[in-house]
């Protein structure tokens, strides 16, 4: 165990760090803003004052839902063994702190994905103040249907007629079980993301046959879209 304590930043988190062989995204409901702000306050504070667990742990974020509900999780790890040895060691007493000072915490669910594509979709120096996440889960598990759908979706953006104002990057996550993708998605505001939504087309894309097979890709059960804000970060000391 390391006894220094996690260093926070002040800036966006580097989601496709190369170091990173595990990566997990869960989510929790808190039901309105203010609990929001209290479980985040509460997250910060419960990891300041306790040593950094492992330095198999990278960093850990948080983001909060502009729904006023849900909380983001990402934490990123040098493989799977060292989160699970967490979980046996550190992580119950740490929720159960947060627990304390904001009962009532609804945790929806904790899956772990593996980065497979990304790109940059306008100057890199575009500061994102906003991340989509779209959630596609597939009728079963199929690694390669996975990569199958994301390459799908790049070839609907290479035959896009026209981007979208405000689009930042885009982050494809493979969830190592097979059934799902996760798109990270940074975008300059949330207002350049509900335009883009709002122009012709179903969703962000344009009306092309591209997207069109991207929306109908076999197997394809469902895609949930949520925005948030980054609100918290604790990188490896």
């Amino acid at each position: 165990m390391s006894t220094a304590h996690p260093r926070s930043v002040p800036h966006r988190p580097d989601i496709t760090r190369p170091d990173a062989g595990a990566r997990f995204f869960s989510t929790w409901r808190v039901g309105t803003p203010q609990r929001q702000r209290a479980v985040v306050a509460a997250v910060a504070a419960t990891w300041a004052e306790r040593p950094w667990p492992t330095r198999d742990l990278l960093a850990y974020h948080v983001y909060t839902g502009t729904d006023g509900d849900t909380l983001l999780h990402h934490s990123q790890w040098t493989d799977k063994a060292a989160y699970h040895a967490f979980v046996r060691t550190h992580r119950q007493e740490r929720n159960d702190e947060i627990d304390a000072a904001v009962p009532g915490i609804e945790r929806v669910g904790i899956a772990a994905y593996e980065l497979y594509r990304s790109r940059s979709l306008r100057d890199p120096g575009a500061v994102p103040g906003c991340v989509v996440v779209v959630d596609v889960e597939f009728d079963g598990p199929d690694r390669a249907r996975q990569r199958a759908w994301v390459d799908t979706v790049f070839e609907a953006l290479d035959g896009e007629p026209q981007s979208r104002p405000g689009g930042v990057s885009a982050n494809f996550f493979l969830s190592t079980d097979g059934t799902r993708v996760l798109n990270y998605a940074e975008w300059t505001s949330e207002e350049a993301h509900a335009d883009a939504l709002a122009a012709p087309g179903d969703g962000v894309g344009s009306a092309t046959e591209g997207w069109r097979r991207v929306q109908s890709f076999p197997g394809l059960l469902r895609s949930d879209v949520k925005r948030y804000r980054w609100a918290w970060s604790g990188l490896r000391p």
